[in-house]
């Protein structure tokens, strides 16, 4: 790998186009098309977080534009995987600074041109596209679950395409408990490459044979990302949709004076931060030129759900012609120009003296009466704010309070519509209610004893009277007591005929075994009589 710059210097020209889309809310992808770096970033977190996360993650990197290091590609490579990580940090810090941040994350993929090679950092799902000799090739890998998935060879490309975790990502910059370390990898770069770097809500419902032939077909760099996003939408994109374009071109004479040169274009959320990012790379920047209106179902979609809010801001994201632009200038223009606003100084107010003179020493009577000023009105925006905070605090418990009594006395009220038939010290009772409590409170009390005894039941009849047989009304109560003691009746005349005909088969029994003893009695009387005179015969024989 040279250190050195190439013989033949190539030059880069870009743009960008990025676009909300027909369902959310806010645009939370942020791009950067220079001279030397391009830069695509998604945002995740929800409406607060992921426009901020991918906004840092592009003034990290944007110092790259601007950065001499020799034409030293092993630099360069070094740079970028350590602004990748330092805007990992810096979104956890901000995260952890304010709780409404926290979660947020996005990704980065980003490709810079240092002498005749290309230096491609990546993190997430956004992708990298090379169009050399008529040829597209993904040259990054998605950091995602169902990426992971066709790796492992349990699905394939087209099953991603509506698998139901194909938004899960599994690295990523920002406040989560995962690797953030981007891939780097360097390739040679050729006279004529064109490059697309896009976030999912492109590439996500594109197929790669339909950016291949856009790509090839429209020569025009304006033109082929306006194609692309608008694609996207009408192919029903339900995210943003952000794409980047870069040609490398090759300079015949690389000391003429006319060199290449282009306004560095931000689109997206990073496009609120233009003052920003023009002091870091210290040079002009320019807002992205907006999605043109094709007047498309998906566009006219879009322009209904969008709040009002982003209509209102819609120049500030550029127009389509170039001279709708905003262009920002590096704070020393700035500053030149009268645009730069009084620098902030914290606690010590900037006053503007009675002579014109501007004075931020806290020693200067007319400072330090503003000082005095601006602590009393804060004193009493506190008070205020605590005041509201208590008085806020004092009628959500009373509304809190008065519905949990609505709310008990209604259902009170209803339970005494109702009753049921229930067990009460054993004996079965009806009782007016549901066998239930609220906060301690019965919603049931007894109106009717019986006598029947729960003992004298079934163990059927005995588990649904212990837990209570609910009725519409006191007669179905009453009528439901009367079919019980009928079976209770049943039950009891059944034990009883049981136990008359177990007593009936004893008495059964003890006859028989009567009779068999009297018969075996007189058997062996009527023998006595036989066996002694055999015995009196044999006596006297023997006489």
């Amino acid at each position: 790998m040279p250190n050195s710059a190439a013989s033949q210097p190539l030059f880069l020209y870009s743009t960008t186009v990025s676009d909300v889309g027909t369902v959310r809310a806010n645009n939370q992808d942020s791009s950067f098309a220079g001279e030397h770096l391009i830069a695509i970033c998604d945002g995740m977190g929800g409406h607060a977080g992921g426009d901020t996360a991918s906004t840092i993650a592009i003034r990290s990197l944007a110092h790259i534009e601007q950065d001499d290091t020799g034409g030293d590609v092993q630099v360069i490579s070094k740079m970028m995987e350590t602004s990748v990580m330092a805007a990992h940090d810096a979104i956890v810090g901000k995260a952890k600074r304010e709780r409404k941040l926290a979660g947020m994350g996005t990704t980065v993929t980003a490709v810079a041109l240092v002498a005749g090679y290309w230096v491609i950092a990546h993190i997430g799902d956004s992708r990298a596209y090379l169009l050399r000799d008529g040829h597209l090739s993904r040259i990054t890998n998605d950091h995602s679950y169902v990426q992971h998935l066709i790796d492992t060879g349990r699905i394939t490309p087209a099953e991603a395409k509506n698998h139901p975790q194909r938004n899960v990502v599994m690295r990523v910059l920002g406040d989560f408990d995962i690797d953030p370390h981007p891939d780097i990898s360097i390739r040679r770069a050729h006279p004529a490459d064109r490059w697309l770097l896009c976030s999912d809500g492109l590439c996500g419902v594109l197929e790669d044979s339909t950016i291949e032939e856009t790509m090839t077909t429209l020569s025009d760099q304006g033109e082929c990302a306006q194609t692309l996003v608008q694609m996207a939408l009408r192919a029903g994109s339900t995210d943003n949709v952000t794409a980047v374009i870069a040609d490398a071109t090759l300079a015949l004479d690389a000391d003429a004076f006319d060199l290449p040169h282009q306004t560095p274009l931000i689109g997206g959320a990073a496009g609120n931060s233009l003052e920003t990012i023009a002091d870091i790379v210290n040079e002009p920047v320019a807002t992205a030129p907006a999605l043109r209106v094709d007047n498309s179902p998906a566009q006219r979609a879009a322009a209904l759900m969008q709040p009002a809010s982003a209509h209102d801001n819609a120049p500030a994201q550029g127009t389509a012609e170039p001279s709708g632009a905003r262009v920002a200038q590096p704070s020393a223009v700035r500053e030149e120009t009268g645009e730069r606003a009084n620098p902030d100084t914290g606690e010590i107010p900037v006053v503007q003296r009675p002579d014109g003179r501007i004075s931020a020493d806290p020693n200067d009577p007319v400072v330090a009466q503003a000082i005095r000023k601006e602590q009393a009105q804060q004193t009493k925006a506190t008070h205020v704010k605590k005041r509201r905070i208590r008085v806020a605090l004092i009628f959500t418990v009373i509304i809190v309070l008065a519905a949990l009594f609505g709310v008990g006395g209604g259902t009170y009220l209803w339970s005494q519509t109702r009753y049921y038939v229930g067990n009460s010290n054993g004996k079965v009772a009806i009782y007016q209610g549901v066998p239930t409590n609220i906060f301690g409170m019965e919603l049931s009390h007894e109106v009717s004893s019986t006598t029947i005894s729960l003992s004298e039941l079934p163990q059927t009849w005995r588990d649904q009277i212990n837990q209570g047989i609910a009725v519409d009304s006191l007669e179905e109560a009453q009528s439901h007591v009367g079919i019980i003691r009928t079976e209770m009746n049943k039950f009891l005349k059944q034990q009883e005929d049981a136990a008359k005909k177990q007593s009936g088969s004893s008495d059964s029994s003890n006859d028989s075994s009567s009779n068999s003893s009297d018969n075996s009695s007189s058997s062996n009387s009527s023998d006595q009589p036989n066996i002694g005179a055999a015995n009196d015969a044999a006596t006297g024989g023997n006489q």
